[in-house]
């Protein structure tokens, strides 16, 4: 029995022919998959099959092949030949007693048809709407079109239903969805009776669950998946609105699904947006249905997410990215075993492999889409291999990972750290301006280890080559971070900049190091991710007139795949700091920078007392260095291997030097591979 504050959750709940076996649902989401690893995705969902969730969906899958949104890689269901790669994922999702759900998409006045040719369709003829901005406009769908288009989703319904599926959402969110562009006045400008009231853009969703209801309603259940505010005030689809479309079609679908508006807000990151965060626009929808709600905001506690059911909120606690960092949630829950939780720190770098195309990271779950490629599961480890113990130097996030890994095979891990806290750099990044979320990295990791009789913790440890030889240790992890640069050299400059020595140059670390510029402050950021915003806006918070400069046309350009990019530059702008872009700086002198453009290299002057320097990193692998140097050593010491991982071995964002950690552990004592492939991988077949 689950711990009675969160018996609640594991009540089962009926959603039209079906029931739930618990509250927990996982929402749709992507993983970079998509058609191109149909194994790796269903894998995946799998995975949280096993972990107790009682109702699993796909990502977004393309209906028909006149909206598609390509170059993005997702799920297609556009004629019977996608049906086994879709059956595949829906008998894994079921295996553990899970609903089985699929997104049924059709893009609208969000595909581009960059892959097909086909012109797109939509209700209004508008240019399309994507991240990348392509130059195409879309067709407005006339009677006729209307009419093949509900053929099309029948069709789809029925095809999902022959691969296995229970659920199917109708998208109408984040404004990716068909539906939503019908029932919003900024994407339906028609004057026929598909426009104008409410009643009106409301006939085309209503039409097209008619049609599925009739065509497999008996066996299937229909969701219909919403924004609850596009956030447009009285052009958009407004909070008010929904909540009278809503009422107006309190059964419409057998349960609602509701999502903020836009992408950015629904799953905005952690330095923006709290936990729960779309209470307020869910609270009171409930009472204007008999249907059951999900909801969903980054939920993590289950003491929220029990809260908001006892509350009469939602009926159904919606995840995604909490479903990716941890799949064994519902389990833990129900085990009582909230402490190991790994919490999603709200870092969004799921997210990125969906933006840049490629297989998703998780910084909390390594073991994310590596389920079927690798054979990695979350919660259990390969056997011990021969060797019996391992020592890791350094407790940043690579070392906290490989020595939990580790300690999880059966090694025993002795742990040292230089210093006198864990975490390595998470420590220190998470006092930094909303990144306080990310600190779970090495909470947990810190709490696991110690539950550990086989890891022993050592701090105020540094350790040189001559100590690791003389320690007698059969592996040696060397796990030992990086430290910025502060002589430029990054993306604009590949050799050292010109600096005066007269100017004062800080870098990220002397920052969170305690040492703070003061007066007039440049932040040059060639960086590109998080760390220019947020030391930028630190220095206006200790009182600085900053201006960040980039190379780039983007302030913290690469944040664009983690959807917190525009919140950036508001909170940037809001903070009173002033952003030059497509400007890099040429040299630094005594009384400023030198600034260059980017595309002219036209030169200007800006005057400053202090510069912060957001270039590259570099790995901190001066010990290997020295082992390797002494490695006709290692037999006599009882060396087996030494290994440099993370940050040391090349910089990276927090999810890389995870999943680093976790590698070196699963591959420890491994056979060589040669030059075989360290993973599975799907090979399209040929016609």
């Amino acid at each position: 029995m689950p711990p009675k504050p969160y018996d609640i959750l594991f009540e089962p709940v009926k959603i039209g022919p079906l029931t739930a076996k618990n509250r927990f649902y996982q929402v749709p989401h992507c993983n970079g998959g998509g058609y191109r690893d149909p194994s790796a995705a269903a894998a995946m969902r799998g995975i949280k099959a096993e972990g107790g969730w009682g109702v699993i969906f796909t990502e977004q899958t393309e209906m028909h092949h006149t909206s598609e949104i390509t170059p993005f890689i997702e799920l297609r269901l556009w004629d019977d030949r996608d049906i086994p790669a879709l059956n595949r994922m829906s008998e894994a999702m079921k295996a553990h007693g899970a609903l089985a759900g699929i997104q049924l998409a059709y893009s609208g006045i969000n595909g581009p048809n960059l892959y097909t040719k086909e012109v797109p369709l939509a209700p209004s003829a508008l240019p399309i709407r994507t991240f990348t901005n392509d130059p195409v406009q879309a067709r407005a769908l006339d009677k006729s079109d209307i009419r093949d288009l509900r053929r099309w989703f029948v069709n789809a319904a029925k095809r999902s239903k022959l691969a296995g599926f229970d659920l199917l959402c109708l998208y109408g969110a984040h404004g990716f969805g068909i539906f939503q562009h019908f029932l919003s006045r900024a994407t339906n400008q028609r004057s026929d009776e598909y426009g104008g009231s409410l009643e009106n853009r409301a006939r085309f969703v209503n039409e097209v669950v008619g049609d599925i209801r009739d065509a497999v309603g008996d066996t299937m259940a229909i969701t219909l998946r919403v924004s609850l505010d596009e956030t447009l005030g009285d052009l958009g689809f407004s909070n008010a609105e929904v909540r009278e479309f809503i009422e107006m079609n309190a059964d419409l679908p057998d349960l609602w699904d509701l999502a903020q508006g836009t992408w950015e807000d629904c799953s905005g990151p952690s330095r923006f947006k709290e936990e729960a965060a779309q209470e307020v626009l869910v609270k009171g929808i409930r009472e204007l249905t008999s249907k059951p709600v999900v909801g969903v905001g980054r939920f993590t506690s289950p003491d929220v997410m029990a809260r908001l059911v006892r509350q009469g909120t939602l009926d159904f606690i919606g995840c995604a990215r909490p479903s990716i960092a941890d799949p064994f949630l519902p389990k833990k829950v129900e085990e009582g075993r909230i402490e190991d939780i790994r919490e999603c720190i709200g870092c969004n770098i799921c997210v990125t492999g969906d933006m840049t195309m490629s297989i998703s990271r998780c910084t909390q779950n390594p073991t994310f889409m590596e389920e079927w490629r690798k054979g990695w599961h979350p919660e259990r480890m390969n056997a011990k291999g021969s060797s019996s113990n391992v020592l890791v130097v350094g407790s940043g996030p690579a070392g906290l990972e490989a020595a939990r890994a580790l300690s999880l095979r059966g090694y025993d891990v002795a742990l040292a750290e230089a210093g006198t806290e864990l975490g390595g750099r998470v420590a220190k990044e998470r006092l930094l301006p909303g990144l306080s979320a990310w600190g779970r990295v090495a909470d947990y990791r810190a709490y696991q280890l110690s539950q550990r009789p086989n890891v022993e913790t050592y701090f105020d440890s540094p350790l040189s080559a001559e100590d690791i030889l003389e320690f007698g240790f059969e592996n040696v992890c060397l796990a030992t971070g990086a430290k910025w640069r502060a002589d430029g050299v990054s993306r604009q400059h590949v050799v050292p900049m010109p600096i005066d020595p007269g100017m004062a140059v800080l870098t990220p670390d002397d920052l969170m190091d305690g040492r703070l510029p003061s007066g007039k402050v440049t932040v040059f950021d060639d960086d590109h991710y998080y760390m220019g915003g947020v030391l930028a806006e630190l220095c206006a918070r200790e009182g600085c007139d900053v201006t960040l400069v980039t190379p780039s046309a983007y302030v913290s350009d690469w944040t664009l795949n983690t959807l917190e990019q525009a919140e950036i530059h508001r909170r940037l702008v809001a903070a009173g700091v002033k952003i030059v872009l497509n400007t890099g700086i040429a040299a630094i002198r005594a009384d400023g920078v030198e600034t260059c453009c980017s595309y002219t290299d036209a030169r200007g002057h800006l005057g400053c007392d202090a510069v912060v320097m957001v270039a590259s990193r570099t790995g901190q692998d001066e010990v290997f260095r020295a082992l390797k140097a002494r490695e006709a050593d290692w037999q006599d010491a009882g060396i087996k291997s030494v290994k440099l991982i993370g940050d040391a071995e090349a910089p990276g964002p927090i999810a890389w030097a995870t999943y680093a950690g976790h590698r070196y552990a699963r591959e420890l004592d491994g056979a060589p591979i040669g030059d075989a492939l360290p993973f599975r991988r799907e090979i399209t077949e040929l016609a």
